[in-house]
């Protein structure tokens, strides 16, 4: 006799509503898919898109989530790589590895994936999870890595990373980045690594621009609200610009910011996620000549950033302000889309 196992998920019912209920224990489908214990997660600025309705690919009745660590179960048998018990870190993107987009990088466009877990398919925000083509979507992780150390390798450092690869920071540049939120402080941290010289920090949150500078991660930390920041980039680059901006915020005059400090023949690196139509105002700045780079995160780095963080070169722990348990993972949704109490990721244990 077979018997149907369940687990607790969290599941996107419409624009607005989800609800924490049982779900059957995922199985294996395909031949490169892995089940994973899902260990700790996390909520995703792109899971409030999702919920907002603004995120026309994604799928009802789905289990969200794609940024979490755990252990594997059990994998399929064209899985080499990896095998149950294995601690890992998983990639915010499927990809198969093999297709024309994926042999050059770009994974987010992979022909067989792309955004799929927490979007198309049944995501992380679960006690258990299928991950389709597992032996490259998911990463293991080093005896000296915690979970909680690997979190954000999948996502948001993924694409704080991949932000500033964008720019083809050179050693003298001088990057600002807007937005001092999860991403944005991942992209300082990876620019700093990535050779930039002096790095702009850029927000309306005062709390978060005071973490930036705890951590170390800017140089200049400039609140547009409080400061004429056209006037101070002009200042600390002789009235060039910068050499390269990354848009983190995705505010509704964030972009429009952007491409105002770039000096000519700069670099717009826009990571940003927009819930709103952005203008380019291509006559205002016709002789600009501006590099725009924009889309999904290629998210291709993560063993580098795991070996990064076993390395002590990279930490992300500061990220994690609040913890709350799967039965409580409704709350957190709450919680999380306020941006109260110095929120910036959230740890679902």
């Amino acid at each position: 006799m077979c018997y149907t196992l369940y687990m607790k998920a969290l599941v996107y019912k419409d624009t607005g509503k989800i609800e924490l209920v049982e779900r059957p224990m995922p199985v294996l489908q395909s031949d490169r898919d892995a089940i994973v214990k899902v260990e700790v997660s996390s909520i995703c600025t792109s899971d409030l898109h999702i919920l907002r309705g603004f995120v026309p690919r994604a799928n009802k009745n789905t289990v969200l989530g794609h940024e979490f660590v755990g252990e594997i179960v059990s994998v399929a048998n064209a899985v080499k790589n990896l095998k149950p018990g294995d601690r890992v870190s998983a990639n915010c993107e499927t990809f198969c590895g093999e297709c024309w987009f994926c042999k050059r990088g770009f994974v987010n466009n992979c022909e067989k994936g792309g955004w799929e877990l927490g979007c198309r398919i049944d995501g992380c925000h679960a006690e258990y999870v299928r991950v389709p083509y597992a032996d490259t979507g998911l990463t293991k992780l080093p005896d000296n890595v915690s979970y909680e150390n690997a979190l954000f390798v999948g996502d948001i450092l993924s694409s704080g990373w991949w932000g500033a690869e964008l720019c083809e920071i050179k050693n003298d540049d001088l990057i600002a980045i807007i937005g001092a939120g999860p991403v944005g402080l991942c992209s300082m941290l990876s620019a700093r690594l990535l050779g930039a010289s002096k790095i702009i920090a850029i927000d309306i949150d005062e709390t978060r621009l005071e973490i930036a500078k705890k951590q170390n991660l800017a140089d200049y930390f400039i609140n547009p609200e409080k400061s004429d920041l056209c006037g101070v980039i002009k200042d600390l680059t002789g009235g060039r610009g910068v050499d390269s901006v990354i848009e983190a915020a995705g505010g509704k005059n964030t972009f429009e910011l952007a491409y105002k400090i770039a000096r000519p023949n700069a670099i717009v690196a826009v990571v940003a996620m927009y819930e709103e139509n952005q203008i380019l105002p291509l006559p205002e700045m016709y002789g600009k000549n501006l590099i725009f780079k924009t889309g999904g995160v290629d998210a291709s780095k993560c063993s580098e950033l795991v070996k990064l963080i076993s390395e002590n070169k990279i930490n992300t722990d500061f990220l994690i302000t609040h913890r709350y348990k799967l039965d409580d993972i409704v709350e957190a949704y709450k919680f999380f889309d306020t941006k109260s109490d110095g929120c910036l990721k959230i740890a679902v244990v």
